[in-house]
């Protein structure tokens, strides 16, 4: 099957030929504060918002190479915004809404956008995270003159740069992965064509999700994809665990997205009618524990769809488990896409053997090592050069892979904490915390969490030493001026020093020993339900 151009050409293709069909739906019963009744929005509707939007920003100077910055949530209207922006070859920067200034700053930094439209109910955090020199807007404002006039595209490329999209920052702050529209149109590809329980079928799939479209699954998976097929896009402003299966049920879901911390916390919940009436064929759900797949699998008869990508991988470098028989309560991955080519590789480089573990390492087949990948980390040609090391993209990310060619995710080499299916660094939270003037030293590392699979675990070492429960917390709140609440430390313990190598270097594999050791012994300070109370603060 040929790819479309961009998002914008699946989308008007859809349009044109069934202009009736539903784009975006969302029940009363998902109770959004901004669409109490819900919503039902067909192709044919968004077309009559898109097209004047398009016209507006070519009429006011943007256009191929322009990069607009949208805070605008999961409503239709980034929708709208989004796809008349691809229209006339610009490319958009999401942004998490639930940033601190400072973490918007640094991106805004990499992007330099030429305009940032956002909810008014933001101003806030545009007005501390966005040079003062770019232009702002709002839904239903007028779109202010480009700063430099561009030529609106005629037709869109491949080469394009379609989104920007910001990395987890493993090995320092956050990167900008540039995302062409060759990009998008390749993970809709693998997403819709996966086939087995996940096989789907052309005008009569609707997606839900509570993902974010700041993130490649939701933009790329349920954006792209469904609109590639025709299908129909629910997106959730955010999870609600009371609310989950009226909203899956009502808005006539085939296919519900979520991360590894969904499935644990809707087995919580008592057994209600809701969870019984719904007519979800699969939960496309990356990262899931082993054992809650089993448990949810039984109680809500909705088969789990594993996966494993990253934003630079897009999808070609890939894997899924659709279709694939593998043992019970091992954390399988899937099998690799064709069209993919790796290596599992020890800490020289050298090829493991079968079944041991080691980094995986990514390319597509071909002449073209980073087809359908990423373009590259906007700004920085030494660490895209770096990441592509001897022609293969290095993902940091350990694993083992069977005889038949199935994956089993083992650990994370990077410096990665895995909350709630979000990549958080451990050197940003730990430059956050060295920030404050209290800290002498600080590590931060993963400890495994039943619900949100890990969480973040900080060693502190303060000045003049001590430490008790009023300092940790007075900490955590210093820091949720800098971080965002889901980065803050659901655990602090305080010490005297750091396990530090003969080179000085922190000793990860034996802070997360000892870390998981002190929570054991119940030797840390629990901090996960109080940091949840900075969610949307400062």
């Amino acid at each position: 099957m040929s790819l479309p151009a961009s998002a914008y050409d699946a989308f008007s293709a859809t349009a044109a030929r069934r202009p009736d069909l539903p784009f975006l739906i969302a029940p009363a019963s998902a109770a959004l504060p901004y669409a109490p009744e819900g919503f039902r929005i067909s192709y044919g509707e968004a077309v009559a918002e898109i097209a004047p939007l398009a016209d507006a920003y070519a009429a006011q100077g943007y256009g191929r190479g322009s990069r607009v910055a949208l805070l605008l949530e999961n409503r239709p209207v980034f929708f709208f915004h989004w796809l008349a922006l691809n229209r006339i070859g610009a490319s958009i920067v999401p942004i998490n809404g639930d940033m601190r200034p400072e973490e918007l700053a640094h991106q805004m930094s990499i992007a330099r956008p030429d305009l940032v439209v956002a909810l008014p109910e933001h101003a806030a955090l545009i007005d501390g995270g966005v040079p003062a020199d770019v232009p702002r807007s709002a839904p239903g404002q007028p779109i202010p003159p480009a700063r430099a006039r561009r030529a609106p595209a005629e037709t869109r490329s491949h080469d394009d740069e379609s989104a920007l999209l910001f990395t987890s920052g493993s090995t320092g702050k956050p990167k900008g992965c540039s995302l062409s529209n060759l990009y998008f149109a390749n993970v809709a590809d693998w997403y819709t064509s996966m086939g087995g329980e996940a096989a789907m079928e052309r005008d009569r799939e609707i997606a839900l999700t509570p993902l974010p479209f700041f993130h490649m699954n939701a933009l790329g998976c349920n954006g792209v994809g469904m609109m590639t097929i025709g299908g129909a896009i629910v997106p959730l402003d955010r999870f609600s665990a009371r609310r989950w299966w009226d909203a899956v049920a009502d808005s006539g879901a085939t296919v519900v997205h979520n991360l590894g911390v969904i499935p644990a916390i809707l087995l919580q919940l008592p057994v209600s009618e809701a969870e019984k009436r719904h007519k979800a064929r699969f939960n496309f759900s990356p990262g899931v524990d082993a054992q809650h797949k089993i448990d949810f699998e039984a109680r809500f008869k909705l088969p789990i769809v594993e996966a494993w990508a990253m934003t630079e991988t897009g999808g070609t470098g890939v894997t899924d488990t659709a279709g694939r028989d593998y043992p019970a309560g091992e954390r399988c991955i899937g099998a690799a896409r064709e069209g993919m080519e790796y290596r599992i590789v020890d800490d020289e480089g050298r090829d493991v053997p079968v079944g041991n573990p080691g980094e995986l390492l990514v390319r597509a087949a071909g002449p073209d090592p980073r087809w359908g990948f990423f373009s590259g980390y906007l700004g920085d040609p030494e660490a895209t050069e770096a990441a592509w090391e001897g022609r293969y993209f290095h993902t940091g990310d350990v694993v083992r892979v069977d005889e038949r060619g199935l994956f089993y995710f083992v650990d994370r080499k990077k410096s990665i904490i895995r909350r709630s299916g979000e990549n958080i660094s451990a050197l940003e939270v730990e430059a956050a915390l060295k920030a404050d003037p209290t800290v002498q030293a600080v590590a931060a590392t993963p400890v495994p969490d039943p619900v949100r699979g890990e969480e973040v675990f900080a060693f502190v070492t303060l000045q003049g030493g001590g430490g008790d429960e009023a300092a940790a917390m007075a900490l955590v709140e210093r820091a949720a001026e800098r971080l965002s609440y889901h980065k803050l430390p659901g655990y602090v313990a305080f010490v005297e020093a750091m396990p530090l190598s003969s080179t000085q270097k922190l000793l990860r594999g034996q802070l997360k020993t000892d870390a998981q050791a002190a929570v054991e012994a119940g030797r840390a300070i629990d901090l996960r339900d109080r940091k949840a109370g900075f969610r949307r603060a400062g």
